[in-house]
């Protein structure tokens, strides 16, 4: 229900990103008769769609993440929801409503924010990976394993991404060399036992990269060190796929919100942040598992406390 004060239009609800979470979230608050905003900046879906495979979305076996972000869309849409494509500047929390500022200087009032930005890759931070950036070093392999068919390519982490991608990147180069710092991996056992009986997949514990070498049409190799006695040596490679994790999008998280040591926001269990009538989900917020399933459930969660907030707040 629209509600106006001295003027001006109050939403019920802004939900910035339409990743997993945020397009859940755009479903239970329609459901639930919220007057709801919908605002992303680019793809639908989020970072799914950079995934090959998705196999662990209950009731689908296997799906690409492209049509899994699509059915986000389809289904979302069934309710009325039309996402707003653009980009948010500034989240700016008041007493009686808060503000969604857009690049175009459009400001949107509502009672209650679900922050859903999600996360970036984490950077190695190493010589030569910015400049290589585009030119063989990638932190996606569903969008440049293209031009690596044939050829050999580093993949370094340890993780679910690492371990997916490693596996993709073995139908399409000739060698993939996985490269991790400890003895074993994090990622679940059923892409562990993949991982290591793929032929074209050869795994180097202990190491790290140290850096990117690279020439005029782009990388050429990168220099590993062992952890345990630090030495170091050049292996050649035609790329270098980096999955390690990602960092928080928490440029859009007002001041004063309480936040962890690594950026991610503090959340209760409704996922409501320390400021009243604003909400973090998914790959923004702390919490154990960070899965498509976790940012849906967390989607829900926020768009059922939001709800309620507001119905307290008109009452």
């Amino acid at each position: 229900m629209e509600m106006k004060e001295n003027g001006k239009r109050i939403r019920d609800l802004v939900i910035v990103g339409g990743g997993p979470g945020g397009i859940t979230a755009a479903i239970y608050a329609m459901r639930a008769a919220l007057d709801t905003v919908l605002i992303e900046q680019g793809a639908t879906g989020g970072q799914v769609n950079n995934s090959f495979e998705v196999e662990n979305w209950t009731g689908t076996i296997r799906i690409s993440g492209a049509e899994l972000a699509q059915k986000f869309a389809d289904h979302a849409a069934s309710y009325g929801v039309r996402p707003i494509q653009a980009q948010v500047v500034n989240v700016e929390p008041g007493l009686d409503c808060h503000c969604v500022h857009l690049l175009d200087g459009t400001r949107i009032y509502c009672r209650t924010v679900i922050l859903a930005t999600g996360g970036a890759p984490r950077k190695l931070r190493i010589p030569g990976e910015e400049e290589s950036y585009g030119r063989g070093v990638s932190y996606c392999a569903v969008c440049d394993g293209f031009f690596f068919r044939d050829k050999t390519v580093v993949v370094v982490g340890g993780g679910d991404s690492a371990t997916e991608e490693s596996l993709y990147l073995a139908k399409i180069a000739k060698k993939v060399i996985l490269v991790h710092r400890r003895d074993s991996f994090r990622a679940g056992m059923i892409l562990q036992k993949r991982v290591l009986s793929e032929p074209k997949i050869e795994v180097l514990w202990h190491t790290v990269v140290k850096g990117v070498v690279a020439d005029q049409q782009g990388v050429t190799g990168v220099r590993l060190q062992s952890v345990k006695n630090r030495e170091e040596r050049l292996v050649a490679t035609d790329g270098l796929f980096i999955f390690i994790g990602f960092e928080p999008n928490n440029a859009l998280v007002p001041a004063g919100t309480k936040m962890n040591a690594d950026g991610y926001v503090v959340t209760d269990e409704k996922c409501e942040t320390s400021i009243r009538g604003i909400f973090a989900i998914g790959d923004l917020r702390e919490k154990y598992a960070r899965q498509i399933v976790t940012a849906a459930a967390d989607g829900c969660v926020a768009a059922l406390a939001a709800a309620r907030y507001v119905e307290r707040e008109k009452s």
